[in-house]
């Protein structure tokens, strides 16, 4: 997977984790959606990552935080979080390939 792909599918993720709750309603109603086979693959990707890259995922995609928002509850620099989030694409473009 390319770089570009992986941030897509990370948005895609993020979006799916802030909207949850009215995609678990349409499940009912339209049927399951093609993010969940993203949100099950990149989840488990991060079942076996290292502590940081699983907290960081956490905090940016499940969660939804802006990377401003995660570096204040971290108690990290904003420039370190984005410096954190680029290894973290690179680290899945790794595993992924």
């Amino acid at each position: 997977m390319t770089l570009k792909e992986i941030r897509e599918d990370l948005q895609e993720i993020r979006y799916y984790f802030t909207h949850k709750a009215a995609f678990d309603n349409a499940i009912k109603v339209i049927g399951v959606n093609s993010v969940m086979d993203k949100v099950e693959r990149y989840n488990k990707i991060f079942q076996n990552a290292p502590a940081r890259m699983y907290d960081l995922y956490l905090g940016l995609y499940v969660n939804g935080n802006t990377q401003e928002a995660y570096a204040e509850e971290a108690g990290y620099s904003a420039q370190h979080v984005r410096a954190l989030n680029k290894q973290l694409v690179l680290y899945l473009q790794k595993v992924m390939n």
